[in-house]
């Protein structure tokens, strides 16, 4: 889960500790992931001894500097390695709505090289991708990283150059990939709840 971000727009703080319907955005992400893949961590760049409570390995970017959240995926691919594992998938802390079965999907979708992003129809009918929403698999680490000390730092454009698989989730009643970065986000987001 990623939650590496610096939260300005959510007016600072940490994102993944705000409440949604009496619930940390975390607390719902890990209710949505739980049962599709294990083990789960958290990539977080704050003080670890927040999430004390919530018994997970927490990764902070190995990547120096800021480099946003390809930082993350890389961070979580090298956890996942040292674990043996093929492959990891990511989910933005601000996104409590993924689906139940987004990690299936994800893998049903995987392209040639093995990625797939969550995808979804915006209010216009156009198919978005939801590049923190994705299936990365690690043997692209020292790529990711190459491309990451090259200047590139969206996601989204690291997976298109990987011709990415894409998972289309429906956007009834709402889009699951809503992403809630403002305060306002938050309000709104209640009513979903």
């Amino acid at each position: 889960m990623l939650a590496g971000g610096r939260s300005t727009r959510m007016g600072g703080g940490n994102k993944a500790l705000r409440l949604l319907g009496g619930e940390t955005l975390l607390s719902r992400v890990i209710t949505r992931l739980r049962d599709q893949c294990a083990p789960l961590a958290l990539n977080t760049n704050t003080d670890p001894e927040l999430f004390t409570d919530y018994d997970l390995p927490i990764i902070s970017d190995t990547y120096p500097g800021f480099a946003g959240p390809l930082a993350g995926v890389l961070a979580a691919m090298e956890w996942a390695q040292s674990l043996g594992m093929p492959a990891v998938v990511t989910v933005s802390v601000d996104t409590p709505f993924v689906p139940l079965d987004l990690v299936h999907r994800l893998r049903e979708a995987a392209g040639r090289h093995g990625i797939a992003l969550a995808a979804s129809p915006d209010e216009t009918g156009r198919v978005q991708d939801h590049p923190t929403c994705g299936l990365w698999p690690v043997a692209l680490r020292d790529d990711l990283y190459a491309a990451i000390e090259s200047g590139l730092l969206r996601p989204g454009m690291y997976a298109a150059a990987h011709d990415p698989g894409r998972a289309i989730f429906t956007s009834q009643p709402f889009d699951p990939f809503i992403n809630l970065n403002t305060p306002a986000d938050l309000v709104g987001a209640e009513r979903l709840v």
